[in-house]
């Protein structure tokens, strides 16, 4: 077996497509875009380059043939916020053949260790945390827009290589068919009620001001967590332009207590059910399906972040917010599913939250760590 830098077109071609030898048998698996892919790749599209650094490579068998993939990288704002130094692997593909996935962790390992690292967490991004993050190991169900769906023997590996679970990414659903719990709507109502808060969906013409409240709301809510690097404006920017294209301004609420900024959620149409059958691929003919499969309808939300900042926590603004959100989404009777994805086990908050919505388990993907 070899390991290959990607370095040109056609390696560049090959870590996209080995994924169709890999998931060919496994009818769940929808291919991501490459476009979106390609995006983390490229120092000019990915403002994470600016503060980090990044490499992938394609194993190649003996007959020249593509089986496996990986990444590596660092992010020098979080790199050193840990014990060790830590650096992140990612983007890891594997047929069926442990001494392969051993050489292409290795290669990650090795690249890290270079360049000062002493441990590395995987699968993860070079990117924020919403997307392409985490080993799946529970709920192999088609996955939704920007979610990682992997192989059940891919667990063995990371565990056999001596990776251990940081920590667990929680996603679960709630069936838009059945009623909110009557406490949970109850409590919603009475504070959504509350003079001092109003509430507001994101307007792509006022945008800069809805990213700029989002950011001081973030930033605020997220601070107290470990290992916390503060967003920046920049890359809420990049990812508000990439979610455009799909984007229903009345599924992205935000809730002001006497005009500051509190509370906010982002939940977006689940592109998956348009860009499955495109083969990754958005060309004019895959955007005319695509656009023809989201006017038919897309029947699934994906909750992709929550935030609210620390002294407004557990006055109940993110039950209002749901009420907000059923108030456009539930006449419209086209989506019957809210997925809440994801959330971390050390996120005691945000689980209750979970729970008090009446969502049931879904997914649970693994943040996995490997001291070197």
């Amino acid at each position: 077996m070899k390991i290959v830098p990607v370095k040109d077109k056609e390696s560049q071609k090959e870590f996209l497509n080995v994924v169709n030898t890999i998931y060919q048998d496994d009818s769940n698996w929808i291919r991501p875009l490459d476009q979106d892919i390609e995006k983390i790749f490229d120092e000019k599209s990915n403002p994470f380059f600016k503060h980090g650094q990044c490499t992938r490579w394609i194993l190649k068998d003996n007959n020249h043939k593509t089986i496996g993939r990986v990444a590596a990288f660092i992010n020098d704002k979080k790199a050193h916020n840990y014990e060790q130094p830590t650096g992140g692997m990612g983007f890891f593909e594997c047929l069926n053949n442990k001494e392969a996935a051993f050489l292409l962790f290795d290669t990650a390992k090795n690249w890290l260790q270079e360049r000062g690292m002493k441990a590395m967490e995987g699968p993860i991004n070079f990117g924020e945390n919403d997307s392409f993050w985490g080993l799946l190991v529970e709920g192999f169900t088609p996955p939704s827009y920007g979610m990682n769906y992997h192989l059940p023997y891919y667990h063995k590996f990371f565990i056999d290589y001596g990776f251990e679970t940081a920590y667990e990414q929680l996603t679960n659903h709630i069936n838009l068919k059945v009623p909110f719990p009557a406490r949970f709507t109850k409590i919603a109502n009475w504070v959504a009620a509350k003079p001092d808060y109003t509430f507001e969906h994101f307007k792509k013409s006022n945008a800069d001001k809805y990213i700029n409240d989002l950011m001081d709301i973030y930033n605020d809510g997220w601070q107290d967590f470990e290992n916390f690097v503060p967003i920046k404006k920049e890359t809420l920017k990049e990812s508000f332009k990439q979610m455009e294209v799909i984007m229903d301004e009345k599924l992205i609420w935000f809730a002001y207590a006497n005009g500051d900024p509190a509370s906010f959620v982002v939940i977006i149409p689940d592109a998956n059910q348009m860009i499955k059958g495109l083969n990754g691929k958005l060309g004019l003919l895959d955007k005319l399906k695509f656009a023809y499969k989201r006017w038919v309808g897309v029947t699934r939300m994906r909750a992709i972040v929550m935030g609210t900042k620390t002294k407004y926590q557990k006055l109940g603004l993110e039950s209002a917010l749901f009420i907000k959100l059923g108030e456009h989404v539930l006449p419209k009777n086209q989506y019957t599913e809210l997925e809440l994805s994801w959330v971390g086990d050390f996120n005691e908050k945000m689980i209750a939250i979970h729970q008090a919505t009446g969502a049931t388990f879904g997914k649970r993907h693994l943040t996995m760590r490997k001291v070197f």
